[in-house]
């Protein structure tokens, strides 16, 4: 009689679990303990993949090509003898699929400030894998923390408008899990809004009152100007 099947192991011995279209994985099936020949089945969902014959006690080796987001999931292996109707089950090891990013988007609810005003920055990848993580720059320079975000939503961060220097060109960028995949922004700028000086008031209000008198300078001519000028010739 055969030596009691130990429960397999599934090993990923090439390629990552976190994975790309058209990547190739390759995975280990072996059962510490046995009589060959053992026959091991690949199992995707509960669904057979592939099965391979082994007569020595190497492991089987399942060379998959993750052609589209079907292909992701978990995945496990069943080492069995032929002459038996049960079988044993290995751990589960399940693939995920990463997308690249698209360009992130820089954004503020304003595009005036002014000196001592506070603003808000803020930087969204519409598409890709999750998390994603994003910086803010100023020129060539980082002005914030990296912020990793979990969720399908922007980060945001907040300025202080202390002087004209801090009125330039500001970018962010994005990069996930995906590959050589960092994505810059487009360039934000602020403006300087028009401050109108204290004298402005007060000038408008001299006007009006100047405008007013010539009005009334000129309602009065009819009524008394004229008359006057009559009784005195």
């Amino acid at each position: 009689f055969p030596e009691k099947l130990s429960n397999p192991k599934l090993v990923l011995v090439q390629g990552a679990l976190n994975v790309v279209i058209n990547q190739n994985v390759t995975l280990s099936c072996l059962s510490g303990s046995g009589s060959p020949p053992v026959r091991y089945t690949l199992f995707r969902h509960n669904q057979q993949v592939s099965a391979l014959n082994r007569s020595d006690l190497t492991p089987a080796l399942f060379t998959l090509t993750i052609s589209s987001a079907s292909d992701v999931g978990e995945y496990k292996c069943k080492a069995e003898y032929n002459i038996s109707r049960g079988g044993k089950y290995s751990n589960s090891l399940n693939f995920t699929l990463i997308e690249p990013i698209s360009k992130p988007v820089l954004s503020s609810p304003t595009s005036q400030a002014k000196k001592g005003q506070n603003v808000t920055l803020s930087c969204l990848s519409e598409n890709g894998s999750l998390p994603i993580t994003y910086a803010f720059f100023k020129g060539k320079q980082n002005i914030s923390p990296q912020k990793t975000m979990q969720k399908r939503e922007a980060a945001v961060i907040f300025l202080f408008i202390d002087s004209l220097s801090d009125f330039g060109t500001y970018k962010c960028k994005a990069n996930n899990s995906f590959p050589n995949n960092t994505k810059y922004s487009n360039g934000f700028n602020f403006t300087l809004a028009e401050e109108r000086s204290h004298s402005e008031p007060l000038i408008i209000s001299l006007g009006v009152i100047l405008l007013l008198l010539l009005i009334g300078f000129a309602l009065a001519i009819p009524f008394f100007i004229i008359p006057l000028y009559k009784a005195s010739e």
